[in-house]
Order: structure tokens, then sequence, then C-alpha cells
């Protein structure tokens, strides 16, 4: 048996994290004695007396975040940044992070100084409060104005509650309610809080654990509301909990797992829409070997058929809608629990068994690679289990003697035992990145240690949402310090993210992150002792230390910067030398975090490990707007590759466009001119060029004004009706329109650019096809090797979800999954684009019509709808006359205002209807617009009103409520329900669907047929649709462009819970562009 510095590590070798033969490692020499009066943190940016905020110069600026329709959402003026912060990181801070209320002086924070200054000093003061950390004031002093720089100056950031919570008590004494634990440094034991404040909750990441116990179960439902309340994320494996087929101890049969997962999940739910920050981020994980395990894996994918089943009912189709709303297991990410044993039944084409919680007896034997086919059939169908491979996950593991590791946190980047908690912190790579192209490896490993001090502080004075965490906390003192931009710096290098250039790069910079961090544990553990739990692991712990050590000698030289290499391994060399002396402060040290929220706040390109998602994007404007802007990487990179300035220039104009008209093809000044726009209007369309993803997008009412509208020859009706294309209906082509938006607005990729080479298209792939030309992005197994490639170098796991095409097979996931246990990744998941909206509503296909990629699994039945084949005769349409009677009302649902307008054939009978909201939001009124055309149709073609009538009454969603301004109808539980309310009254005399009858004396003709009336009346109260909203056209073209582009990347993806703007995917989560919210993040 070989001792513990002779044991050697997989980073990818086949066999699912096995051994493999490494190059020979040196022996680590026994270190001298480590002065306890050596200081952990020495200026490197800041010099004594000098105060760290006068480093920068300041401005004031408006945040205004507004809704894709321009209604403000959030605004405040006079807000004080650095002038180098972009609008987006502006907005975050003041938006997210400055306290709103209790502040002396203006009531509310609003500077950056003041947030930033809240923090850093609280965090010295506890520092000092608890004593070891600094020898003298000087040595603390130091500190604060080090991480104060750190900060201002963007180089890192904390997770998201340090920054909502962290010194509000110290610094403005805002208290709040208790009821959170802590511990107690003079009392040496863990307390409950009595403000909220004093001991602040500054974790993002919980585990939490349950036992097959009644009370145990609506334990954790308690304990899992109080972490969602404060907007963070916890995770749990359930496999302790007996199956439905298991008996009780008292006698009588077991409700099983996933009853009471369907409580856990209701329960997330509600707290949810209870007002928290965000959408409760959950993850329930399952051991593949609990008898209920086949159920767990088709969970989401049956609900997902019972949501269809609901929408094809009439239910609305949103996912906080009615439909999503009555199904369940719609608030948790699920993970599937695999050890080796599995996979390598798995290989050998082998059979798996199922065993009950109570006794171990076999319950059910599966064909493993049925199982295995199973849960990627459920992730093709709804991104819905991932995998984490147990096995591999306690390979890892540093405390063995104290626990096993049965979990993870929502996003998988925290995985540890059970009870615990862990603050995030992460580093902004390319702020080491020099001018010649050289990494600053000492700046980067100086950020190291002051925000892994900074985070070791917040343990003991952080408060946690049960005793027991608080106390794992206190004994074990994980932490998860990590990275971001890590793809714009790769691309800055010239470097594709799918080469082995840049997993050695990845692989270099992970390892000196994670070494460096374990050296300033040592060395913090020499002042403080290492952590209460170090002796009884202390075996293991080293053990660990060394694999990773083994694997930085596998990094290769020749595909990195030597000296980048070689401090790798200095660092892993100095970590275990020190940490064999010492011992460690600290059980973990380093995770990837998903960085949405964050990434932003520290104006990167690209997030924790993820590459870019366009090269095209829009930066925001202070007081509202954007403009479109080249991912800034592009043209670092392009020089870095050998191109001339004026070659440059060629490609980034292919890329962006000219952004102008003079000169262009076609839509030029001329041909504008002559198709009567005035000059000064042409001026102003093409000062709004940058504002905008492509020319539709710009000759549109509300930039293109009403009166131009009119003056060219276009009545309201038509440029207000859906699909109206201004350039098209002037007379241009398809192909005219085409080549000239390549020439003004740009083809939004590189590929086919002038001067650029074939092999440096690479270095420009991103996460998706860019633009409508893009062919070329990075495939799945790309992101598999680059987790593959860091993972050996990190405490915790990754978050990262491998994105997929919507064409990508049950079969290619299946490989990913396979691949990554091959490969040494701890855990992974996958979304398949548009698998939340993949089946059609009408399963009936031709003969002659490829049927999609399908498997068919075991118990994972999809309910057919039956087609008839006969064919029916062909329906004629009845056309209403030119000039046609109508009636326009106007109403308020629950407060909204909503314009009917109908038109009658001459026989009086209904022949089209028209829906007006007059403040909703554009995707809304679009789908109002669509769904009043198709009903029109409906009618035109013959079906009978009474149809639709009976169809639609009593559908419910939001807006519902009081009707205000019509006689008969005083309440409505949907807009549509309204809409057909109305006309089943006027119409088919349907007084039963009326809360006031109206006499039957009454039979007023409506009064107000009169063509003239109507067009009136139409003046007077009919919003114009096409208008500009209060806020000005450029919040209407801002909203616009972000959502395009970002719905181009997604076919599925949701809107901002916040702003409503299109999101995009990053790791595990969403984030939006236009306010920097994280969805679904911890």
């Amino acid at each position: 048996m070989k001792d513990m510095e002779g044991v050697v590590v997989s980073r990818g070798n086949g066999t699912g994290g096995g051994v493999e033969e490494r190059p020979w490692v040196p022996e680590v020499p026994v270190p001298a004695d480590l002065s306890r009066r050596e200081p952990l943190i020495r200026r490197f940016y800041t010099q004594p007396g000098q105060d760290p905020f006068e480093t920068v110069e300041y401005e004031l600026r408006t945040v205004r975040i507004m809704d894709p329709d321009g209604k403000v959402v959030f605004e405040m003026n006079d807000v004080e940044v650095p002038k180098t912060w972009s609008q987006l990181a502006t907005d975050i801070v003041a938006s997210k992070y400055f306290r709103k209320a209790g502040v002396p002086g203006r009531g509310h924070e609003w500077s950056v100084r003041q947030v930033i200054r809240r923090v850093v000093h609280t965090i010295r003061l506890a520092g000092e409060e608890q004593g070891g950390y600094f020898a003298t004031p000087e040595e603390a002093q130091a500190f604060e104005d080090e991480l104060t720089y750190m900060l201002l100056h963007q180089i890192g950031a904390f997770n998201s509650p340090v920054w909502f919570n962290c010194g509000l008590w110290h610094a403005y004494r805002i208290d709040g309610s208790g009821g959170n634990w802590y511990w107690n440094g003079r009392t040496n034991q863990v307390e409950m809080t009595q403000t909220a404040y004093e001991h602040p909750q500054c974790s993002a990441c919980f585990i939490q654990s349950v036992e097959d116990d009644l009370m145990s179960i609506f334990e954790l439902v308690k304990n899992e509301a109080r972490v969602f309340k404060y907007g963070s994320g916890t995770g749990t494996n359930y496999s302790r909990i007996r199956g439905h087929m298991e008996k009780l101890s008292g006698g009588g049969t077991s409700s099983g797992l996933m009853s009471f997962l369907e409580v856990f999940d209701r329960a997330a739910g509600a707290t949810k829409s209870g007002g928290t920050t965000r959408r409760a981020a959950k993850m329930v994980i399952l051991d593949v070997d609990h008898p209920e395990i086949e159920d767990f894996i088709l969970w989401k994918v049956r609900e997902e058929e019972k949501a269809w089943a609901l929408i094809r009912a009439g239910y609305p189709a949103d996912f906080n809608g009615e439909a999503y709303r009555t199904v369940s297991g719609q608030n948790s990410n699920n993970s599937v629990r695999i050890p080796d044993e599995f996979m390598h039944a798995y290989l050998n084409d082998g059979t798996w068994s199922t065993r009950l919680r109570t006794t171990g007896e076999v319950w059910k034997t599966y064909r493993a690679r049925d199982l295995m086919r199973m849960i990627a059939y459920a992730a093709w169908r709804c991104a819905d289990p991932g995998v984490q491979f147990d096995t591999t996950i306690n390979r890892w593991n540093p405390c063995p003697n104290t626990g096993r590791i049965n979990a993870t946190n929502p996003c998988s980047e925290f995985i540890f035992l059970d009870d615990t908690a862990c603050n995030l912190a992460s580093l902004n790579l390319t702020k080491f990145l020099r001018d010649d192209g050289t990494f600053d490896v000492e700046a980067y490993r100086h950020a190291i240690r002051v925000f892994f001090l900074a985070q070791e502080i917040l343990v003991d004075f952080s408060s946690y949402p049960t005793r027991k965490i608080a106390e794992n906390s206190h004994r074990l003192r994980p932490l998860g310090l990590g990275y971001a931009n890590l793809g714009t710096l790769l691309m800055l290098l010239g470097i594709p993210y799918d080469s082995d250039e840049a997993r050695a790069w990845a692989g270099a910079l992970t390892a000196i992150l994670t070494g460096e961090a374990y050296t300033m544990s040592a060395r913090m553990a020499a002042r403080k002792g290492p952590f209460e739990e170090f002796y009884k692991n202390r075996e293991p712990f080293l053990r660990v230390i060394q694999m990773h050590r083994q694997a930085a000698y596998g990094i290769d030289p020749t595909k990195a910067p030597a000296d980048l290499v070689e401090e790798a391994r200095r660092a892993w060399d100095t970590a275990l030398e020190l940490g064999r002396v010492y011992g460690y402060r600290n059980a973990q040290a380093t995770v990837l975090a998903p960085t949405g929220t964050i990434g932003l706040l520290l104006d990167c390109d690209t997030t924790g490990i993820e590459p870019d998602f366009a090269l095209v994007k829009f930066k925001k404007l202070a007081g509202g707007g954007s403009f479109k802007i080249v991912n800034r990487a592009v043209p670092e990179a392009l020089r870095r590759l050998g191109y001339t300035e004026a070659q440059v220039q060629d490609m980034l104009k292919y890329l962006l466009g000219h952004l102008t008209f003079e000169g262009a093809p076609h839509i030029n000044r001329e041909t504008l001119r002559a198709k009567g726009f005035t000059d000064e209007e042409i001026a102003q369309l093409e000062a709004r060029l940058p504002q905008v993803l492509d020319l539709d997008g710009l000759f549109v009412p509300g930039i293109v004004p009403e009166a131009t509208l009119q003056r060219l020859g276009f009545t309201p009706e038509q440029y207000r009706a859906p699909g109206f294309r201004l350039l098209g209906a002037l007379g241009w082509t398809p192909h005219q329109i085409q080549e000239a938006n390549d020439w003004i607005c740009g083809r939004q990729t590189l590929e086919g650019a002038p001067h650029l080479r074939p092999e440096h298209l690479p270095v420009f792939d991103c996460a998706n096809k860019c633009g409508p030309y893009g062919q070329r992005y990075i495939e799945p197994m790309g992101h598999v090797r680059m987790l593959a490639a860091v993972q050996p170098f990190l405490s915790g796991g990754i978050s990262k979800t491998v994105n997929l095409p919507n064409e990508a097979t049950v079969e290619d996931i299946e490989r990913i999954y396979v691949e990554a246990w091959r490969m040494g990744i701890k855990c992974i998941s996958v979304y398949r684009d548009g698998c939340k909206a993949s089946q059609p509503l009408n399963t009936g296909r031709k003969a002659e019509e490829p049927a999609p990629a399908r498997t068919e699994v075991p118990a994972a039945s999809t309910p057919q709808v039956e087609v008839p084949t006969s064919e029916f005769p062909r329906l004629q349409r009845r056309r209403l006359p030119k000039k046609r009677y109508g009636f326009t009302q106007e109403a308020r649902v629950a407060g909204q205002k909503i314009y009917l307008r109908t038109g009658e054939y001459e026989d009086g009978t209904l022949g089209e209807i028209f829906i007006d909201m007059h403040k909703e939001g554009a995707a809304f009124r679009s789908m109002l617009n669509c769904f009043a055309i198709a009903i029109s149709l409906g009618l035109q073609y013959g079906v009978p009103l009474e149809e639709f009538v009976d169809a639609f009454v009593f559908t419910r969603f939001e807006p519902q409520g009081p009707v205000e301004g019509h006689p008969h109808v005083k309440f409505a539980t949907s807009i549509i329900d309204y809409i057909f309310r109305v006309l089943g009254i006027e119409y088919l005399k349907r007084y039963d669907l009326a809360h006031v009858p109206p006499e039957e004396a009454f039979k007023e003709d409506l009064g107000a047929r009169s063509p003239d009336l109507e067009e009136e009346a139409s003046k007077e109260t009919s919003p114009s649709t096409g208008g500009v909203s209060k806020a000005g056209p450029s919040a209407a073209v801002h909203g616009a462009a972000i959502s395009q582009q970002a719905r181009s990347f997604m076919m599925d993806a949701p809107a901002c819970d916040k702003c409503g703007h299109i999101t995009v995917r990053n790791g595990s989560c969403y984030r939006c562009l236009n306010c920097g919210n994280s969805m679904g993040c911890s």
C-alpha cells in the first residue's frame, strides 16, 4: 500500500475517476518554522496613509431600469460611482445592493463608497474582534485598504448576501428580527441571534440533511423556507426516506418519497411567490439505488405532460401560469447520484438493483443501460435530472472521518458534507492580464490571499438558518473562492476555448487559485489553529492535497506559459509543505460559481468558466437606452493574432456594420429621400442605428413617428397590425433589405469576414451561433473537456450546464454523461434548447414526415392524440365588407385598461375582433393581437361564436379581478374571460354570463354604430399601439434590442422576473443583461 505522498490521481483516463500514472513528482521538503508574526497580508496596490477611495475618479449618474415597454421599474438619481464602471454595473449596485431605508442622511445609500466601506470596514472590525488575523493595527489597515481597492477597481466581489446584509448594523445600526444561529466566541457555543444584522447571513450556498422521520421531513421544510427567505439556495439528498412500497414501524404503508417531494416542491413555490428577491433555488438529489428512482427520474417528464394537457385545455402556458403552477416538480433542480459500481455495470451491460431503505432487500433489478437511457431521455425532454458521480465526489472528500458527501447546493458548485454552508467570492481574471499579454501571477496570488482572509473572517461573524449549520460552519469552515471571465481572458489571448492550450491555461489558473488558497489557510492555521475536525481527518486531508498536487504536475507546460505552470506546481508544493506542519484553517477552499449578477457587477464579459455567448452586445447608457458594441476582447484578439489595424477595422465593420446610411446598398440616404423621408427624419433614424439589432428594429412605429408613417401613405390599421414591416411595404425586396442590413448593421459574426484566416475562426467561437449567419459554436463535448481540465484543482465543483442545440438526441446526452464520468467530473447537467416547449400540441404526423429522434423508455409513456386521416371538405372564408359596423368597448380589468373593438357582417353577426391593452407589455399585447386575428379567422371560416364563448369563459390567469366600465360584467377571471363574456352578452344574448343582467326592455342598438362615430371614438380613446412610451423611444428600442438578441440565443429563454427582458442562460441559471438579475441561482 502506498503512503499518502505516493497516491496518484486521474484527470481523465477512461476508467471513471480511477488512477493513472503521472510524471515523477518531487518530495516536499520539511518546512522551517513559520513565524506567527509574519503578516498574512502585505500591501500591493496601496500605500500607508493613502485613501484607496481616492484612487479613482467618480461621477454622478442616473439609474433607470425599464421593462420592455419603457416603464420604469427602478429609478435613482445622483448615484456616485467610479467613472470606469459601466452603466449596467451602476444599475446593479444601486438597484440590488444599495440599502434603501434606515441610512442616516438621505435615508438610503447613494454611493459605491458607502457600500464598500460598510462591507469592508465591518469585516476588518470582525477580524480584529475575533483575534489572531492581524498582528498589528497596521496589518489590519493594510487588509482594509487592499480589499477596498480591489472591490473599487472590480478585481473581485463577494456573493450577494454579503452586499445585502454585511455592515447594516455596524454602519447604520439597522437591526431587524433575529432567529438565525451564530457562533459566540465569548461563550464558545452556538446561540440564536436577537437581530438580523448584528450577525448577518452572508452565505449563498447551503446543504441540508433529512432523516426517514416525519418530524425531520417537516423540519427541513421549515429550514428551507428560512434559506429561501434570504434569497439563498439549498440542496438535500433525500435517499434516506423510505419508498411507498415499504412498511411503517407502526403498521401500514409509507406514502413514499415522491409524495413528500411534492410537499417540498409546493413549499418552495409558495416561498417564491411570497415576496422573495428571487425564485427559490433548490436541489433535489436521489441515489440511483433508491426504490423510487424510476418515478424520480421521470417525475418532471410526466409533470410536463400534465402541464401540456392543461395548456391544450386552454390554461396559459407561461411558467408562472395556471398550467405549470398546477403540476409539481417545477421549483428545483434534480440530480441522480451514481456510484462507480453502476457505471461499471453500464459499461459491461450488467444489471443494477434498487434496495429498500428499511431492510436493504433488493426491490427491483434493471438493466443498467436502461436506467442510464431513462436518465438521458428525461434530461432530453425537460433538462432534468443531472447526474452526480458519488464515488468520484467522495474520493476527493477531505473529511471522510467526519462524514461522507451526499449532496450539493442548487448549482452544484458547493459539494460538501450535510448541514454546511459556504460564502462565495469571485476574482475577475482579466484584471491580471498585462498589456503585453502576460499574466500577473503575483497580483493574482495577492488577490487570492486577501479575499480568502475576508471569507474566513465571515465564517464566525455570520449567522446561519439552523443550529447544525452554524455548528458545522464553525467546526469545518468551508469557503468558496472562485473566478469569472475565463472565456474573455482566453479570447484576449487569441486562444480558442475548445483547445488544449485553453485547457492548460484554465488548469494552471485554477491550480494556482486553490493551491494559494490552501497555502493561506495553512498560514492562518499557524496563527489560529486548524479547523476543529482537521486532526480527525489529517491523513485523508493530506491525501487529497497530494492528489491536487499530483494533478498540477500533469499540466502540459508546452500548452501554457512555462512560468504559469511552474507557479501552479509551486503553489501546491507550498500548500502541502505548510499543511503537514500546521494543518489547514478551512476544510474547503474553492468552487466555480455561476457569477451571474456578480460577473456583471465586475463588468465581466463572461461568467464563471463559461465562454462568451455573442460577439456583438448592447451596452447600457446612463438614463436609459443602449448602444451596440463589439465584445471588447475581439479587436484585441485580432491584434494579438497579427492583423494590421486597417484589417482589424475592416473585420469590425463586417461584424458590427458601418452604422450609417451613407454608401449603403439599396437603403441609403438617397433612396430614403426618394421614398418620402425628410433629411431631418433620416438623420434621426441614422442616430439610432447603434441602438438596434437590425433595420427591422429601426423602421418601426415608435421610432418612425406616426405622422411620418401617415405622410408615407399608411393608415394606423396598417402600421399597427402584427407583422407589419415598413421597409417591405415601401417596396424593398427581402433580398435588398438583407444586403442593406448586412452593410449597415453588420453580420454579427466573423465567419466570412475579410482578411480572417480560417485557422483563427475557433478563437471567436461562442456558446451559441453568432447572428443570423453564424454556423460555428462550441460543441457540447468542448464544454465537458473544459470541465475536466479544471475539476482536479477545485475543492468543490463547477456550476455549468452543457447547452445543446434543439436537434440533439438522447444518445448525445447519454454520451456526455458517460464521458463526464470517464474524465473525473463530479457533477454535470445539460440543457437542450427548447426542451421545455418541444412537445408538439398535436402529435399526429403525416406519413411522409420523419419523426424526430425519440427513445422508448420503460415506464415513460407519452399520451398520443389520435388524428383522423380522412380528408375534410375545404372551408370557404366569408369576407367582411370593406365598410363595416361594430362597437368599441373601453373597460378596466383589475386596473388594466382594455379596448375591445368588433367588426360585423351586413346581417349584424360578428366577423372580427380587435383587442388592445393600454400599458401592457409588448409581448402580451402582441399575443393578444395574434389571438384576436386567430379568433377573427375562425369566425370568418364558420366557427360559431358559441364555440368560442364556451371554450374561453372562466379561463383564469393574471390580470384578474373587478371590471370597471362595463354595465353588465363586473368581475373577470382573466382578460380572455372578460372578452368572451362581453361578446356572449352582446351578440348571443347570453345573459347568464352577466353579473348585472340587462332589463328585457333595454334593447338599445349600442347607439354608436355609425362608422363615423366609431372612427371618432377610436381617435379619442384607443391608445396608439405604435406610439412611444412616456419614458421615451430609447427605452423601447433598448428593451426590444436586448430581448431580441437574447431570444435568438435560446428559443425558450424566460423573461426576467424583475424587469421583464428576455434572459440568457448562465451556468445552471439565467441572468438578465438589462438589470443584472440572476434567476434560479444561489
